[in-house]
């Protein structure tokens, strides 16, 4: 498997507090069955300035560690960028970090407040020859009363990646709704871990994995974590990977899983 979005670097941002935490970090993703792991930490000017050059060089030293403690993972460089007005100036600069210097990069928008023009943004974005992707939708306060705008997004061209600890629940019900109900409806290009730290929010993918099997199937639950995330690493043109599923009636209701959530949600 593929995780596409860990904050394991140690020292920046909220991630890794030292070498030590991101080794037992690569250690428990190892053993989930992670193979590649992208090092996302933000970059949101005047709170976490990180710069591309400072995290190219921490990836390549946490990957010599990695080589030395003989833990078997690889690591490729990116950023969770945050909005700013200069967006597709930095990504053209390479002042944002796209993943694995491809096409592919991570959009965090604001959490309680949809921005204005969001779709405009990401429309510049994409103009200019990325493909942008939303990190964790599920997860954002203004979802419940923005639902259409996610859809209309997807069929703009921008990819959707959700949190595999929402599935489970380890963000609480209302996350874990919207993510299985995202799922259901065939709007979710990649699940990642998003992982901070071996407990809080660990970067386990394996849970996420299994829940996307048992309501979608084996094939899109691949596509979810190794096909798409291959395609991704590869620099693959988003029309040479595997397309998103078409929602069945039943996926389209809910399915069951997302119906027994809702319940409780509602």
């Amino acid at each position: 498997m593929i995780d596409l979005h860990s904050h394991i670097l140690p020292g920046l941002d909220d991630g890794a507090r030292d070498l030590d935490a991101a080794l037992d970090m690569a250690r428990m993703a190892v053993d989930d069955g992670i193979q590649v792991m992208a090092c996302t930490p933000h970059f949101m000017p005047g709170m976490y300035d990180n710069t591309a050059a400072d995290v190219r060089q921490r990836v390549a030293m946490l990957n010599q560690q990695l080589i030395e403690s003989d833990i078997d993972l690889a690591l490729v460089t990116g950023s969770d960028a945050h909005i700013r007005p200069d967006f597709v100036q930095c990504l053209g600069q390479g002042e944002i970090l796209t993943l694995h210097d491809s096409r592919y990069v991570l959009f965090e928008p604001p959490h309680n407040i949809m921005p204005q023009r969001l779709d405009d943004l990401l429309y510049n974005i994409s103009i200019a020859g990325y493909v942008p992707i939303l990190t964790h939708p599920e997860r954002l306060k203004w979802i419940e009363q923005n639902y259409p705008v996610m859809e209309q997004l997807v069929k703009a061209g921008v990819w959707m990646q959700i949190t595999s600890g929402s599935l489970t629940g380890r963000f609480g019900k209302r996350p874990q709704y919207w993510a299985q109900r995202m799922l259901a409806e065939g709007l979710v290009s990649i699940l990642a871990t998003d992982a901070h730290s071996v407990r809080s929010r660990p970067p386990l993918l394996a849970e996420g994995y299994e829940i996307a099997k048992s309501e979608l199937g084996v094939d899109e639950a691949t596509h979810l974590v190794v096909t798409r995330p291959e395609g991704i690493l590869a620099d693959a043109e988003p029309g040479q990977v595997p397309g998103l599923p078409v929602p069945t009636t039943t996926r389209a209701q809910g399915g069951s899983l997302i119906r027994r959530i809702f319940e409780v949600f509602t």
